[in-house]
Order: C-alpha cells, then structure tokens, then sequence
C-alpha cells in the first residue's frame, strides 16, 4: 500500500470524492502544512495557523495508480482559485498536492506542466505541489462526513455534485458496490 495527500477545498468533499475509487483502502481527513502540532478544526479555520484541509489517501498501485489519483485530484476541484473551492475561502482550503517522495513530485508537477501547456483552464494554475510535512487526522466527527450526514444541506448542495461527477467521469474506477 502507498498513500497520496491532496488538499482540494473543504475535506469533506474531498474524502467523498476519493473514497469510493476502487484500489482506494482507506481515506482520512486532517490537517497539513502549518505551524502548530495538533491543530483543532477551530484553529485550522480561523486561518491562522496555515494548516491546510486535506486528505491521506491509502490505496494499492497495483489497482490505481498515483497518476490515476492525480486525474482524479485535477479533475473534482477548481485548482486555478487561490485560497477557494467554492464559496469556502481561506488559506486552510488552498489546492495543493503534497508530496512523499521524487516518484510522487515528478508525477504531480508533469501533470501540472501538462494542464498548463493544453491550456486547460482559464486561469493560472495555483496548486502548489509541497513535501508532505506532518499530517495530521482530523477529529473524528469529520472521518467519513458524506457517508455519515449525505442528508446535511452542505453536503446534499456541495458535496454530492462532486460525488456524482465522480460517477459520471470515474465510473470504471469505482468499487463494485458503488458503480
């Protein structure tokens, strides 16, 4: 097993989006890349600590592969929006792809050379593309938050586009149960 961290705009998005792709064995919200150890879902929004929402991603190359978590990752998020996803603004819902070894950053940053060079978006592309520095999980009410509040405003208004589009554009990379 390996494991991927992304950092797409809100987690809880983000896990629904990755969670359900075949070879995918476990998905686990938390918080990357800022200045305190341990932060709070409180600390983390305020903004100040500039720890971004992310999600490790544990998953078997053998049944997906890094670059397929990549399209995935480019293709479920706006990554030309700094600081944004949606009407969620702030430092702590930046795109970013965070490394854990080369293999992992020549992947992420070929990739990105690649949308930029096809002219893929509108915009610039503001994904930054880090070493993966201490991660840490999310509290517990926010591990599997689709999945467990699918009914919640944010996620019937937010969150199930995302899941959907996933079905439509991913369909053949979907757990059996899922498809």
């Amino acid at each position: 097993m390996e494991q991927a961290t992304f950092g797409g705009g809100c987690f809880w998005c983000t896990e629904a989006v990755f969670q359900n792709l075949n070879g995918v064995d476990k998905v686990v919200s938390g918080y990357t890349g800022g200045r305190i150890a341990n932060p709070t879902y409180k600390e983390v929004c305020s903004g100040l600590t500039g720890h971004n929402e992310v999600i490790q991603v544990t998953f078997d190359p053998k049944v997906i592969s890094y670059e397929e978590l990549l399209e995935v990752f480019w293709k479920t998020h706006d990554p030309t929006t700094l600081n944004q996803q949606g009407n969620d603004v702030g430092t702590q819902y930046r795109s970013g792809i965070y490394f854990q070894n080369e293999e992992q950053q020549r992947l992420a940053e070929a990739y990105k050379q690649k949308l930029t060079a096809a002219g893929a978006f509108d915009r610039g592309i503001t994904t930054e593309i880090v070493p993966l520095g201490a991660f840490y999980p999310a509290e517990n009410y926010h591990q599997n938050y689709y999945n467990l509040n699918g009914s919640q405003p944010y996620c019937q208004f937010v969150v199930k586009s995302k899941v959907d589009k996933v079905k439509a554009v991913f369909g053949d990379k979907l757990k059996k149960t899922v498809a």
